[in-house]
């Protein structure tokens, strides 16, 4: 079993309404198994030439899921959920009704024509660290350090959305722990 970091995103439509419908996809895909979740957070969208404040603002959010599936098999799920969401692709970093990516996976270090993990601007965006920091406060972008960290440094621009986590009953998002028997498992 895997550990993936999934980020969300949408600034057209309904934006909580598809995010929470795209956290519960990727929940109920087949070797799948949600572990946490954020609150949404909102943004100003960013385009190819920088923050615009004249596009639809953003929802943003995280999910922690453990899976069974291949990094690039994860992804290819994912774009199906985004294109059940009416997600079209004419313009790089334009407005969209949703984007899924993958942050993180495990630790991997992946570089391919259609997969890079960890993702290589997750780092430097506060949309994506906020949420994930909240989803898991131990959370660590490998290759760059923890995510308080990172958001420290590049600073919370974010607005926390007041509405629920996407998962209904949230996990803590840290690996088990192993017990010395070499079981995992919360401890009694």
């Amino acid at each position: 079993m895997s550990r993936a970091v999934v980020a969300l995103g949408a600034n057209l439509g309904d934006r909580g309404s598809t995010l929470r419908a795209a956290a519960e996809a990727i929940a109920a895909l087949p070797g799948v198994r949600p572990v946490a979740s954020s609150r949404e957070v909102e943004s100003v969208a960013v385009t190819l030439d920088g923050p615009d404040t004249t596009k639809p603002r953003y929802r943003n959010a995280v999910v922690v899921v453990d899976t069974e599936l291949e990094p690039q098999e994860l992804l290819d799920a994912l774009h199906g959920i985004e294109d059940d969401h009416g997600r079209t692709r004419e313009v790089r970093w334009g407005d969209r009704t949703l984007d899924l990516d993958l942050v993180a996976f495990d630790d991997l270090s992946l570089d391919t024509a259609t997969l890079t993990v960890p993702h290589p601007r997750a780092g430097e965006r506060a949309f994506v660290l906020a949420p994930w920091l909240d989803a898991d406060p131990d959370a660590v972008l490998p290759g760059a350090g923890p995510v308080a960290d990172l958001l420290a440094a590049v600073g919370d621009d974010t607005e926390r959305v007041d509405e629920p986590r996407l998962f209904d009953e949230p996990a803590r998002a840290s690996r088990p722990a192993t017990a010395p028997d070499g079981r995992t498992g919360a401890a009694s």
